[in-house]
């Protein structure tokens, strides 16, 4: 199936995706972005009013982008411990294809919770991402594989295990590939969640 050409503010997002995750929100500037896309700063104004709205639109495009990866996997006929294995490799295989998105939430988006204060406050700007999460967790409660618990609980235990061996793997301190480390964590992230 051919690969559908991406729009000229799909591009941008790419982009200034990389910019931000590469160099940082702040010391990255909408003529660095316009630069690298050989565009007028004007043209770019075009398409994004203002940086912060682009990083806006950034972290919706991960969360779209997420969302999209975990629906495919909740929409399978298997248990949940086979869906947590899954979700682990599909992290951890985005945070090798497209690190920038993965660098992008934890240093951009974590990391400067000002820039998304207006209209992204709380899960608004993840939303389809947290809602294939809750998904995830509701059915595997209701198949009696996981216990019933706080949401933020089991999303903070799940999300913070991959993201935290995401970020020890960017910063070149695991002895081994992300790979390796899969059935552990799976099985790790399972077990903490089980019923």
């Amino acid at each position: 199936m051919p690969q559908k050409r991406l729009t000229k503010k799909e591009q941008i997002m790419n982009v200034a995706l990389e910019l931000f995750a590469l160099k940082g929100f702040y010391t990255t500037t909408i003529p660095d972005i316009a630069n690298s896309l050989k565009m007028s700063v004007g043209n770019m104004y075009n398409y994004f009013k203002s940086k912060d709205i682009l990083a806006k639109e950034i972290i919706k495009y991960i969360s779209v982008y997420l969302g999209e990866k975990l629906k495919e996997i909740n929409e399978q006929d298997i248990s949940t411990k086979e869906k947590t294995k899954k979700i682990v490799i599909m992290y951890f295989d985005i945070a090798k294809s497209r690190p920038e998105m993965i660098d992008y939430f934890l240093r951009v988006y974590l990391s400067n919770r000002e820039v998304f204060k207006d209209g992204c406050e709380g899960m608004a700007c993840v939303s389809e991402f947290v809602t294939e999460i809750m998904i995830f967790f509701e059915e595997g409660v209701q198949k009696g594989e996981l216990k019933d618990q706080d949401f933020f609980s089991a999303f903070g235990l799940f999300m913070g295990y991959l993201g935290g061996m995401v970020f020890l793997n960017g910063e070149k301190i695991l002895p081994n590939k992300l790979n390796f480390y899969v059935e552990d964590i799976a099985d790790n992230i399972y077990n903490a969640l089980k019923k």
